[in-house]
């Protein structure tokens, strides 16, 4: 099961498994951000291509108008994930 939601402006929270079944609520969820926002990964336990594309898009979105998707407190499989596809170097990876 997948869940993502906003938290407060600013911080947004993921947990579950992130593929492609889920790309659509996640999309809602990400494109309702306007600003620099943290995306805790504490509890997301996989994220596939389509969820990585998702991520991309939004961090896009918002870099466009110069702000970014700060990732935060990911598992070391999710890292590992971020790290093959050299997507850590787009991102801003938090502990």
């Amino acid at each position: 099961m997948f869940d993502i939601k906003i938290l407060k402006p600013g911080e947004v929270v993921m947990s579950g498994r992130f593929d492609a079944s889920q790309v659509e609520k996640a999309r809602t969820v990400l494109e309702q951000l306007t600003a620099t926002a943290v995306v805790d990964m504490k509890n997301l336990q996989y994220v596939s291509s389509a969820g990585l594309g998702i991520l991309l898009a939004a961090q896009k979105k918002l870099g466009e108008k110069g702000h970014k998707l700060r990732l935060a407190n990911m598992s070391q499989h999710v890292r590992d994930i971020f790290q093959m596809t050299r997507l850590d170097t787009i991102f801003e990876i938090v502990d």
